[in-house]
């Protein structure tokens, strides 16, 4: 027999970890990039009542000491004692902001000249837009421009056809045929090899436009693509009956031509990087200062601090202004210990890749998280998101504050090197090689092993497929 089957409810009592409110903001302001951090800031600000950004960053000064009239409550002593802290905090954080506009003079001027780039910024015209616009002046009747609207909603944003002439036709209740000269119509239009259903066709309505219909680069394309692909030159030029330079030639041609005319009118969204940390070389030493341009400067309102101090003031309402001024000083607090964080981050980087700042990448020292986050004195995951999405400044360029942690690889000699050097050398060595005898990944490694370096043969190959190096018989030249 089988036992029954019945529905009881029970409880249990067990331990689990949650992240408090205040908390997950924090970890999140750690993490997200400046111009994030501030949109959040702003919408505290916008929130929250009992805060506001002060008027000008030179004089970043907080007044935040209430003057309280004889207190026994428990609650409110707590209460003092965070505006104690919050008080001492703000000291720090004044002085935080003095030592920037010291680096980094305030100007009214360079404020307004970075609004009106933003304000001036204006969305793109997308690739079908621009295409429809094209459709409207190509004086085909209106019911073929229905049509032709159909054809141009199924291009996609590499401007390539992605649904079949059959298809569409039968959507249409259009002949094959006729929809095929609409189509013709719309690959005439900008840019140039639009409306293609491949890649030959894209690179032929270019080649066809730009050069003769019986020229040799139009003839490869049409005839001879993957043998193009693999640098068959010799093979071509035997089946064409022209000689190997006049392949070269239109291979070069060719290489020019767009394989996704329609990336020209892509929609997505660039994406801005401001550098959170700039480097500056002071007095001969390396100085890291944190970029703070766009960061809002909070501060309790002075207004909320008289209602909180007013006998006149109800209990209900002096609990409610109490609770956000304890929100707006956690905000505070946040902003500061993230900055502070990210500071600490960013000098032991600068400190352990003088090297890199003077030479460059070829004397990149190797590092992890792990040895940054032991040294600054916080766990491993905290330096993890400092860093996400964090760019520094430094007379050698904008670098990625993750570009420079990376795994090792030890030398002969007992030293480490970075493998994003090993990288640098590899790049290096297929740039300088003799193209009509490229270097093998062999001899790649046999010359590394020569400096030094000793790395396995499919590593190389692994690190010239991330430098998008083909390999050597694809870069032969005859």
């Amino acid at each position: 027999m089988m036992p029954s089957q019945t529905l009881s409810l029970s409880q249990t009592q067990q331990l689990q970890m949650v992240l408090a409110p205040q908390l997950r903001q924090s970890l999140e302001m750690l993490q997200v990039p400046i111009l994030e951090l501030r949109a959040m800031i702003q919408q505290e600000i916008e929130q929250n009542p009992t805060i506001e950004e002060a008027p000008n960053a030179v004089n970043p000064s907080v007044e935040i000491e209430p003057e309280r009239q004889g207190i026994d409550d428990k609650k409110e002593l707590e209460f003092d004692k965070e505006f104690e802290m919050l008080s001492r905090l703000d000291e720090e954080w004044r002085d935080y902001f003095y030592q920037n506009i010291q680096n980094r003079p305030y100007s009214r001027d360079q404020e307004d000249k970075h609004q009106f780039v933003l304000d001036s910024l204006t969305s793109e015209e997308s690739l079908q837009e621009h295409l429809l616009a094209q459709l409207s002046l190509s004086g085909l009747p209106p019911e073929d421009q229905t049509v032709g609207e159909l054809v141009i909603g199924s291009i996609d944003d590499d401007g390539y056809l992605t649904s079949d002439i059959e298809e569409l036709a039968a959507a249409t209740a259009t002949d094959t045929a006729h929809l095929q000269d609409i189509l013709v119509v719309i690959q005439d239009f900008d840019p140039v090899g639009v409306a293609a259903r491949d890649l030959r066709e894209c690179l032929l309505l270019q080649a066809e436009r730009l050069q003769a219909p019986d020229s040799v680069a139009v003839t490869i394309v049409c005839e001879h693509l993957e043998k193009l692909a693999g640098h068959k030159y010799q093979d071509i030029a035997r089946s064409m009956g022209v000689g190997v330079e006049e392949v070269q030639e239109a291979a070069k041609f060719i290489a020019t031509l767009n394989p996704k005319p329609g990336t020209a009118y892509s929609h997505e969204t660039a994406t801005y990087i401001l550098p959170e940390i700039v480097v500056q070389k002071i007095n001969g030493e390396y100085v890291v200062i944190l970029n703070d341009d766009q960061l809002p400067h909070v501060r309790i309102s002075r207004h909320y601090r008289q209602l909180l101090a007013s006998e006149d003031t109800k209990p209900e309402v002096k609990s409610y202004i109490r609770e956000r001024i304890r929100s707006g000083a956690f905000l505070i607090k946040s902003i500061h210990q993230r900055q502070k964080t990210i500071h600490r981050i960013a000098s032991e980087i600068v400190a352990s890749q003088q090297a890199f700042l003077e030479n460059g990448i070829k004397d990149l020292r190797p590092m992890t998280m792990a040895e940054v986050a032991d040294k600054v004195g916080v766990h491993e995951t905290t330096v993890s998101r400092a860093v996400s999405g964090k760019y520094m400044r430094t007379p050698s360029g904008i670098f990625e504050l993750k570009y420079f942690f990376t795994p090792g690889i030890k030398t002969a000699s007992g030293k480490e090197v970075s493998n994003k050097t090993v990288k640098d050398m590899i790049a290096r060595m297929v740039a300088e090689e003799d193209t009509n005898n490229p270097l093998s990944d062999q001899e790649i490694m046999n010359r590394l092993k020569e400096q030094g370096i000793k790395i396995a043969r499919r590593t190389i190959a692994k690190y010239r497929l991330v430098l998008r190096i083909p390999p050597s018989h694809m870069r032969k030249r005859f």
